[in-house]
């Protein structure tokens, strides 16, 4: 069982940066694969990026390569998305997920088995 926490989120101005956290609890954080997806108002939940129980992989949407990092701390239990240059259309809820990618694909929301409650995001013209 993992339970994960969100923070972070805020309200910026297009081109500001941002930086989310998801704290867990549990054992098996350590072990497990893991992803931030979002949801803006009236659009279908999205991948955003995934980081693997090492770190040593990870997984960016389109929207946000270049502009968005995903890193881990196993000794702390935290996965951060650092948010720079952000635009308007980053406006969304974010969410932390955990999971285990085994043959599953790491960017399908299905993959995953533990949510956090997730963190708003708000980026201003």
């Amino acid at each position: 069982q993992v339970q994960l926490v969100e923070s972070g989120g805020g309200l910026v101005q297009a081109g500001g940066s941002l930086r989310l956290s998801c704290e867990a609890s549990g054992r098996t954080f350590t072990s497990a694969d893991m992803g931030w997806f979002r949801q803006a108002p009236g659009k279908e939940r999205e991948f955003v990026a995934a980081i693997n129980w090492s770190g040593g992989s990870t997984y960016y949407a389109n929207s946000v390569e270049g502009r968005f990092t995903i890193s881990r701390d196993n000794a702390k239990n935290t996965v951060d998305l650092q948010m720079n240059s952000l635009k308007v259309e980053d406006t969304a809820v974010y969410y932390c997920a955990a999971g285990r990618w085994g043959w599953k694909s790491a960017i399908v929301g299905s993959t995953y088995d533990y949510w956090g409650q997730g963190t708003q995001v708000t980026v201003s013209s």
